[in-house]
């Protein structure tokens, strides 16, 4: 394959984003065209880059999948980016053009110390809860659905029988237990996406935002710092406020199963086909390890 034609779409794109610096949304203005300092790493979906201004810096995020493929809104991204940023958790976003499927927002540099204690884990958490509701619903029985049609129309495996039957057996009971709480979530608080940065921590990357279930990102940040069921009630009480009863216990780790089911299908379907067998093997294993 000739690699500059693969990589030639995405590059023109953001040399086009570049180009439209005059009206990226920076105080005050920009007075000269951003600089690209090169490819960023850490992206599984886009292709991200550092830019630099004067004394600006930026990450430029270009799409590397189809948003809608993926039941994703960037417009309900940009709008939440800029509601969290107010709020000091997330970088200030400074351009969005959906056509060009381009994010900017400002690079914020890491401390030397990227340690999460669970009471700022929590805290965080809890104000990504508190912002303002948008009108972009998370439905995650959805989100399942629409990998799974994903890995037939690409004729890859997808769960065995058994694991097929036991997330739909999860789900229901999920909508059969739901506390009926709705709000704010990022959807994706891997320690990839938490960054302390001026010794605050803020996350990264909202492209998963939407209305939904808060217990989805109190799940997703316990796996991702690979909390023990002891550190998980911890977590549980820093956020609640006070001890979590064994019900709520239970439906942290349902919704931790949940996410492991969601997180295979990702990867089954974004993975090299020569990863597929691992993929397969590791995840299933994740999935049988969460007690629910």
């Amino acid at each position: 394959m000739n690699r500059s034609a693969d990589t030639h779409p995405h590059q023109l794109r953001l040399q086009q984003t570049l180009a439209q610096w005059q009206h990226w949304q920076c105080k005050p203005p920009l007075t000269a065209p951003p600089v690209l300092e090169g490819p960023l790493g850490g992206g599984l979906s886009n292709h991200n880059f550092l830019a630099s201004a004067g004394q600006h810096r930026f990450v430029v995020r270009i799409d590397g999948i189809d948003p809608r493929s993926h039941g994703l809104s960037r417009q309900v991204e940009w709008r939440t980016l800029q509601s969290a940023s107010a709020a000091r958790i997330a970088p200030v976003p400074r351009y969005f053009n959906p056509d060009l499927g381009a994010m900017v927002v400002d690079y914020r540099k890491p401390d030397a110390e990227q340690g999460v204690a669970l009471d700022e884990l929590a805290g965080l958490i809890h104000r990504i809860h508190a912002l303002p509701p948008v009108h972009h619903r998370v439905n995650l029985a959805e989100r399942i659905q629409r990998y799974q049609r994903r890995l037939t129309r690409m004729a890859r495996p997808g769960l065995p029988d058994a694991y097929g039957q036991g997330v739909k057996n999860l789900l229901q009971t999920l909508h059969d237990t739901d506390d009926g709480r709705r709000t704010i979530t990022h959807n994706d608080l891997l320690p990839a996406n938490l960054l302390r940065s001026e010794d605050r921590l803020l996350a990264l990357d909202w492209e998963y935002c939407g209305l939904g279930s808060p217990w989805f990102d109190l799940a997703v940040a316990s796996l991702g710092q690979q909390l023990t069921p002891k550190r998980q009630a911890a977590l549980l009480e820093h956020y609640l406020g006070e001890s979590p009863t064994a019900e709520q216990c239970l439906r942290l780790r349902r919704y931790r199963a949940l996410a492991r089911y969601i997180e295979l299908l990702w990867h089954l379907a974004e993975s090299p086909a020569e990863d597929l067998g691992q993929r397969l093997h590791s995840g299933l294993r994740l999935i049988d390890k969460e007690q629910y």
